[in-house]
């Protein structure tokens, strides 16, 4: 049911570069029919984080990721991406431009207009801790060591979980309910890059 499509972060992801153009095959060539939950995963935060790294260098993750990678979560309709470097857990809102385009902070219901990106560094080494800015952004943090759980029900409905490592308790969770129709027949010729943000 889920299609991960895995970035090296540690290399060039720029639009042009061998690795962009093999993110954008990845996400394009997933059959949504049988697998309908598209996650998109790297090492480095390439979309958002307030770990206190990020902030100071003012960027909110890794240099011009977003600008570039952006573009290819909303066309290609990524669910959720996720990422470690950042030694904490950080859960943002359904995001696209550094905009929330969904209020809602735990059932989201309908067509998802941005992805929601998720930091879960929890492991490993010391914690990182969290700037004192505060952005729209940024619904949970937890500075703990802790995994998420994904589960998918069917082709609609999605349970994500955010648990700690110290008791095994759930945190933090959303729930995604859709039509998954919405996400059909979305490739490289026939997904219009505006199709979530308009």
């Amino acid at each position: 049911m889920f299609r991960f499509c895995i970035a090296d972060s540690e290399h060039d992801w720029r639009e042009g570069t061998e690795q962009y153009k093999f993110i954008e095959h990845c996400l394009a060539s997933v059959d949504r029919q049988k697998q309908p939950w598209l996650v998109f995963l790297a090492h480095r935060v390439l979309g958002y984080s307030s770990d206190l790294s990020y902030a100071v260098e003012g960027s909110f993750g890794e240099p011009v990721a977003k600008e570039n990678l952006q573009k290819l979560w909303q066309k290609y309709k990524v669910d959720i991406a996720i990422y470690g470097h950042a030694h904490n857990y950080e859960r943002t809102c359904p995001i696209y431009e550094n905009q929330c385009t969904d209020n809602e902070k735990r059932y989201y219901k309908g067509t998802l207009k941005g992805t929601i990106h998720v930091v879960a560094g929890g492991a490993g080494a010391s914690l990182s801790p969290f700037t004192t800015l505060k952005t729209k952004w940024s619904l949970f943090r937890d500075y703990d060591y802790g995994f998420i759980k994904l589960t998918a029900f069917d082709h609609s409905n999605l349970l994500f979980e955010y648990k700690k490592s110290s008791d095994g308790k759930v945190y933090d969770s959303f729930r995604i309910s859709r039509d998954y129709r919405d996400i059909l027949a979305c490739t490289v010729d026939s997904c219009p890059p505006t199709t979530l943000a308009s």
